[in-house]
């Protein structure tokens, strides 16, 4: 009963942090993204753009998959399972000064995720697109999104979004913007029930090529505005620490990455002082080689 009472707090943001239903709102995915706060608006380069902004998939020059898994205060009803796919279309262009390589026609990407249980779920299937241009990169997704409820039925919507990345000085400063449900698709009737519509503005900042700092506002239209920051360190190349917090959930996060050939593995742990321990964890592959242009 008491986990029902829960993922029932939850879903209606009676809990004691302003919490937001998982597929209802732009859900954060991937390790490194959720032990850095969830300050993910200026991430790219990496398959959970898809999720977090897609115009970082314009970065993107290798065909790339990645699985990715919640386990949210210790209770399995409110899990939740992800899986994405990156695909680079046409040639990859080499790097230029200042500007990494790009595919010649953008990245298609592709998502599914699953949150919840028996007596509440949400199922989201996505597709998006990003595309590189020098130093802005632009991206939208559109996603069919399925609420169901046991007993009740379900419901599904298509919400539509738009994100956007810039490089205001290359290699080191870099703003992000992305909308998350702009169409503000509506749920129900009764009460003129809506997916929430957020705003998500960053800034991504290198002072070094070991060090990442992240600073990120989040504006659901019917909450109150939201501060999310991170911070990375590379001791390796190959290796990363990473600490975070959000708070729009009130929650401190930290983590680790490790690369592996073509493998990216990624850990997050989150702590809320009322409702306890999360943990996230992620896998990525790239293969094959980028049919460059000469």
């Amino acid at each position: 009963m008491a986990k029902y009472l829960l993922l029932l707090a939850t879903f209606l943001g009676l809990s004691p942090a302003p919490l937001r239903a998982q597929g209802n709102g732009p859900a954060g995915q991937g390790g490194r993204a959720q032990a850095l706060g969830n300050a993910s608006v200026t991430l790219g380069g990496e398959v959970w753009a898809i999720a977090n902004n897609p115009a970082g998939l314009g970065s993107l020059t290798r065909p790339t998959a990645g699985a990715f898994l919640e386990n949210r205060y210790l209770i399995a009803s409110l899990n939740v399972a992800a899986a994405a796919l990156a695909l680079p279309l046409g040639l990859v262009e080499p790097p230029a000064t200042g500007l990494p390589a790009r595919a010649s026609r953008g990245v298609l990407g592709l998502a599914a995720q699953r949150w919840g249980g028996k007596l509440y779920n949400e199922t989201r299937l996505g597709a998006a697109y990003g595309y590189r241009l020098g130093v802005v990169s632009i991206g939208g997704r559109l996603d069919v999104l399925q609420v169901s409820l046991q007993d009740l039925g379900s419901r599904r919507v298509l919400a539509a979004s738009l994100g956007g990345q810039a490089d205001i000085l290359p290699q080191r400063l870099t703003v992000g913007v992305h909308l998350y449900n702009l169409t503000q698709a509506r749920l129900a009737s009764y009460q003129d029930e809506r997916v929430p519509t957020v705003l998500r503005v960053g800034l991504a900042y290198r002072p070094g090529k070991q060090v990442l700092v992240l600073v990120e506002a989040e504006k659901d239209v019917e909450r109150p505005a939201g501060v999310k920051a991170g911070l990375e360190y590379l001791p390796l190349p190959a290796v990363a620490v990473r600490l975070g917090y959000a708070s729009p959930s009130q929650q401190a996060t930290g983590g680790v990455g490790l690369r592996a050939g073509d493998f990216q593995l990624d850990y997050a742990a989150g702590w809320h002082s009322a409702l306890g321990l999360s943990q996230y964890f992620s896998v990525g592959w790239q293969w094959g080689k980028a049919a460059t242009q000469p």
